[in-house]
């Protein structure tokens, strides 16, 4: 279970901060690395290769004894980035983005959905603000929907989001980026950052439906309106079935 894999790793050097890491993903050996808060930084690794598609270009893929991850630095959109991009208001451990996405991925996985295993996570205090980071790993040969949307299978994408709001879970941000395909056609969930579990009210599913359209739309325009129209239809046969 997850709680016996879980620890946690506190330190006081500027800035100081805090990580969460799956002990079982990284090796003890003594030649190994020691674990420490490098493990979020793409400098703490020998090579970090920038995601080019999605992440807000805060996004590396990573290499080290747990294999291939995605490290990534939380940034904020929209207006409010012009302020600060990557700091965020102090309100507890606990509810630091990168911890919570971490817990909710983690328990995602021990329930067998399709989400990438979170490897680590962690925050650096600065004040009253923080700045946050978190490695998952690779899911290997993977692309965003947004990048095969000729050959992309919409009745798994839409059993994909099914199964999420099934286990009670509501996506912060579904879009054609944060759903990807592998090489086997397999359909996989990413980025929950802000996400919630605990349930999902049928307003909140639509919520959810409504936001993959409009990003179907504005990648694919009239093309992407009819796949949204398929997704929706698949998604709802499954969803009453």
């Amino acid at each position: 279970m997850l709680d016996e894999r879980l620890r946690r790793l506190q330190w006081k050097e500027p800035p100081p901060g805090a990580m969460l890491y799956d002990a079982s993903a990284f090796a003890t050996d003594d030649c190994a690395q020691p674990i420490s808060s490098r493990l979020l930084t793409p400098d703490g690794f020998a090579r970090a290769e920038r995601v080019g598609v999605g992440g807000r270009q805060a996004a590396w893929f990573v290499s080290d004894r747990f294999g291939d991850g995605v490290l990534r630095h939380y940034r904020r959109g929209g207006l409010v980035a012009r302020i600060s991009d990557a700091r965020y208001v102090w309100t507890g451990e606990d509810r630091s983005r990168s911890f919570a996405e971490y817990r909710l991925l983690a328990q995602m996985v021990d329930r067998g959905l399709p989400v990438p295993q979170p490897l680590a996570a962690g925050y650096w205090r600065h004040g009253l603000t923080y700045s946050a980071a978190l490695l998952t790993r690779r899911i290997p040969g993977a692309r965003a929907l947004a990048e095969c949307l000729a050959s992309a299978p919409l009745q798994d994408v839409a059993a994909a989001i099914v199964a999420m709001h099934r286990a009670g879970v509501w996506h912060a941000d579904l879009n054609v980026f944060n759903i990807m395909v592998d090489q086997q056609g397999k359909v996989w969930l990413i980025d929950f950052d802000r996400s919630r579990a605990g349930g999902v009210s049928d307003s909140a599913r639509d919520a959810n439906l409504q936001r993959l359209a409009r990003s179907l739309r504005k990648v694919a325009g009239e093309n992407g309106a009819r796949i949204a129209t398929l997704v929706l239809q698949h998604y709802h046969d499954r969803w009453q079935g």
